[in-house]
C-alpha cells in the first residue's frame, strides 16, 4: 500500500466538517478558561501553557510554548480523555469541577501514562476513587509504577474493543505501541468521527485558538515535523505500520485531537500523510553541517565544505550550526531533513569534544537511515578526532564517506582544497 492508495481511502470515507465557536465558561479573572467546544459534546479542558520552555527534563526545547490536552465527552454516558501535568492538577481539578459534577464521569480513557497526561490523575481519583480508568495493559503497569495505586479500577483494553457512550456513539481503542511508549493507545468516536491521538500527530506549540486553521502555519509545521524528528523518528517502521492498520479500520475522520498543540479539523488527513512520508526515510535535497571548535580552526573548515557544496550544487540547501550555541533538537529537525551531513570536532583528550559527543550520542538515539555523513577537525597533536567520529557516525547508522579533513593546527590551503572532494562525496547519488 502506497501513500497515494491510504489518502484515497482516508479521503472516501472521511467527512468535512465545521467546527462550532468555542465556548467560553464563566471564570473569574484568576482562573484560566478551560471549556471550549471542540464538536458536538466534545470539549477541549487542557491546560495551554504558554511558559514552558523545555520537555523531557531538559531534553527538548519549546519555543512557542505547548498545550497539554484533555477532553471531556458528555453523552449519555460522560468520558474524561486524559488529564494534565501534575503542577497544574489543582488548576485542573478545580476547573473540572466548576463545569461539571466530578461524580457523574462514568469513566476515564488514559491514552498514555506519561506524566503530562496522566499527572492529575492522583488529585483526581482522591474525589471519584472507584472511576474506571480504560487503558491498555502496559498503562497498567506504567500507571501503578508511577503513582501506586494497584487499587484503582483498570479496564484494560486491546485494538477493537469498543463502549458504548450513549446517543448511538461508542468509543473504539486503538494500541499505539512504542509510538512512543509502550503503552500508548489512540480513542476513535464513531459519529462524531474524532481520533484522539495522543502523542501522534501533535505539536509541542500553543495555540490558543486552538484549532489547525487558526494556527500560524510556518510555526505549526515547523514545530510539527521538530516534534517528528526528535520524538517519533526511532519509531518510523512502527508509524508507518499503524497509519496502514489505521487506514484498514475504515474509519472516518474527521478531526484529529492529539495531547499536545493544534487540533487537525481543517483537512486532517494532511498530518497524516506527512507522517507516512516521514516514516520512510525522508530526505530533502539539504545538507547540514555541525560542528564545535575550540579556536576557529574547525569552524573555519565547515564553512568552507559549506561554500563548495553550493558551488558544486546551487540548489542543495547548506546549513551550518555550532553545537554549543544552537540547541539540539533544532538541530536534529535539520538533519532529519538532509541527505547528508558533516560534523567536526577538533581533538581533545585524544577524542573529541564533549559537546560533539553528546550531540552524536542523541544522533544515535534518533535512528536515522539512509543518510551519508563526513567527519573534519583540526588538532594540535595526536589527531584521534576525525576517527572517533567516523567510527562513532558509523555505529549511528550513518554512511561515511571516505574523503575527510584532519588539519594539524590552523586550515591551510591544503587542507581547504580537501573540502570539494567532501563535497563532491556527500552530493553525488
Amino acid at each position: 500500500m502506497n501513500l497515494g492508495n491510504i489518502c484515497d481511502i482516508l479521503q472516501k470515507v472521511g467527512h468535512s466538517i465545521k467546527v462550532s465557536t468555542v465556548f467560553i465558561s464563566n471564570k473569574t479573572n484568576e482562573e484560566d478558561e478551560m471549556k471550549k467546544l471542540v464538536k458536538n459534546n466534545v470539549y477541549w479542558i487542557g491546560k495551554m501553557d504558554w511558559e514552558l520552555e523545555s520537555f523531557h527534563g531538559a531534553d527538548y526545547s519549546i519555543n512557542h510554548g505547548s498545550s497539554q490536552n484533555a477532553y471531556l465527552i458528555q453523552e449519555e454516558k460522560m468520558v474524561l480523555i486524559d488529564t494534565v501535568w501534575k503542577p497544574h492538577s489543582t488548576e485542573f481539578v478545580t476547573n473540572l469541577e466548576s463545569e461539571i459534577d466530578l461524580a457523574k464521569i462514568d469513566f476515564i480513557v488514559a491514552n498514555h501514562g506519561e506524566v503530562d497526561h496522566s499527572g492529575s490523575l492522583p488529585a483526581l481519583m482522591e474525589k471519584i476513587p472507584d472511576t474506571p480508568i480504560y487503558c491498555t495493559a502496559n498503562a497498567v503497569k506504567s500507571l501503578t509504577g508511577q503513582y501506586h495505586h494497584p487499587e484503582w479500577n483498570y479496564q484494560v483494553v486491546k485494538t477493537g474493543d469498543s463502549i458504548d457512550i450513549g446517543n448511538g456513539k461508542k468509543l473504539i481503542f486503538v494500541e499505539m505501541k512504542m509510538l512512543h511508549w509502550p503503552d500508548s493507545m489512540a480513542t476513535y468516536l464513531t459519529e462524531d468521527n474524532i481520533l484522539f491521538s495522543n502523542d501522534a500527530f501533535g505539536q509541542h506549540y500553543a495555540v490558543e485558538e486552538l484549532f489547525n486553521d487558526k494556527a500560524d502555519q510556518c510555526k505549526l509545521w515547523e514545530e510539527a515535523i521538530k516534534y517528528y524528528a526528535n520524538i517519533l523518528n526511532p519509531f518510523s517502521p512502527l508509524v508507518k505500520k499503524k497509519v496502514e492498520e489505521i487506514v484498514a479500520l475504515n474509519l472516518p475522520i474527521d478531526i484529529i485531537a492529539p495531547s499536545h498543540g493544534s487540533i487537525w479539523r481543517d483537512n486532517p488527513l494532511q498530518i497524516v500523510n506527512k507522517y507516512y512520508e516521514w516514516s520512510q526515510g525522508y530526505q530533502e535535497d539539504q545538507v547540514t553541517i555541525a560542528y564545535d571548535t575550540m579556536w576557529d580552526g574547525t569552524k573555519q573548515l565547515a564553512h568552507k565544505i559549506a561554500s563548495e557544496i553550493s558551488e558544486i550544487s546551487p540548489d542543495t540547501r547548506v546549513k551550518i550550526y555550532n553545537i554549543s550555541h544552537t540547541n539540539k533538537n533544532d538541530i536534529m529537525t535539520e538533519v532529519f531533513k538532509s541527505k547528508a551531513i558533516a560534523v567536526g570536532s577538533p581533538t581533545v583528550g585524544q577524542s573529541i569534544l564533549s559537546s560533539v559527543g553528546g550531540w552524536i550520542d542523541f544522533l544515535k538515539e534518533l535512528k536515522f537511515k539512509d543518510k551519508k555523513a563526513a567527519v573534519f577537525g583540526c588538532y594540535g597533536w595526536s589527531g584521534e578526532s576525525t576517527k572517533v567520529l567516523r567510527e562513532k557516525l558509523t555505529d549511528a547508522g550513518f554512511q561515511v564517506v571516505e574523503p575527510e579533513i584532519k588539519c594539524n593546527w590552523n586550515p591551510e590551503d591544503a587542507d581547504f582544497n580537501k573540502a570539494e572532494q567532501i563535497a563532491k562525496a556527500l552530493i553525488d547519488n
